[in-house]
């Protein structure tokens, strides 16, 4: 395996394939990114190099007890940057992901970066707030942590019909892309995950959005059950200069393992521009 290991000590697993512009992509939670196994394969057969890591505490990465929060998170991404030097990137985060990127450009700059991509991406906030209506309320994510807590396994396989969007009529289910979701996020710690659930949810990073300089396209599916799309996707492309709104009707939360096609087509057209 390759590992990459911080400045506190914690193994971060990362894959680092081809040449070329570097590409790099930050997955969802609870995932790691196996997530992006259709999009490495396609964009490094389109000749540009692709990096993906697992976030600590998720896949293959160190399970770590403290630090599972997204100022470390963002400060990993950046050790990992540095490490093996790339410039001219671009960034692409999917749901947690998002809000990785997100604060790893508002907390330590764009100077390495050329585009970024945001798909499903929990930016600004997802909590329901007096200032935020449209979010979601406590009590989903207080759910999310209680199933997370006392019934990973199952709660992680339920999971997959939302993400997917498995219960909306004439959307065949996928066994295998369940059982992979679930055995893709029971590689990883449960204290992390837990952790993290905060992290993506009550977060605010409209400051991060503010602070990106760079083109950047969001992409999401406004029948998203998960990140759903007023509270996201459409309050982020107000709030980031020179962004690029996408929607793509009746895709779910998983639209870039479900609709891989054409958002490897929409991203591979945005990257080229």
């Amino acid at each position: 395996m390759t590992t990459f290991t911080t400045r506190d000590g914690t193994r971060l697993f990362y894959k680092d394939w081809g040449t070329g512009q570097p590409i790099l992509f930050a997955h969802g939670w609870p995932l790691s990114s196996d997530a992006w196994d259709q999009q490495m394969l396609f964009f490094g057969a389109q000749g540009y190099r692709v990096i993906a890591h697992d976030r600590r505490s998720h896949g293959r990465s160190d399970q770590t007890w403290d630090g599972n929060h997204m100022d470390q998170y963002a400060d990993d991404l950046a050790e990992l940057i540095a490490a093996l030097d790339l410039r001219d990137l671009i960034l692409v985060g999917h749901s947690t992901g998002g809000g990785e990127v997100a604060h790893y450009l508002g907390r330590h700059g764009t100077s390495r970066v050329a585009k970024v991509v945001l798909v499903g991406a929990v930016p600004p906030l997802m909590l329901q707030t007096a200032a935020n209506p449209h979010g979601t309320p406590l009590s989903v994510f207080d759910g999310i942590r209680d199933g997370t807590a006392k019934n990973r396994s199952q709660f992680f396989f339920d999971l997959t019909v939302p993400f997917y969007g498995f219960n909306r009529d004439g959307v065949a289910s996928n066994d295998g892309l369940r059982e992979n979701f679930r055995r893709i996020g029971l590689q990883g710690g449960i204290k992390g995950q837990y952790d993290c659930i905060r992290e993506f949810s009550e977060v605010d990073y409209t400051e991060d959005l503010e602070r990106i300089d760079r083109p950047t396209l969001i992409i999401h599916g406004d029948d998203d059950q998960i990140v759903p799309i007023d509270a996201s996707a459409h309050r982020a492309a107000e709030l980031v200069p020179n962004a690029t709104l996408k929607v793509y009707p009746g895709a779910p939360h998983g639209l870039a393992e479900t609709e891989a096609d054409r958002f490897n087509a929409d991203v591979l057209s945005f990257i080229r521009a």
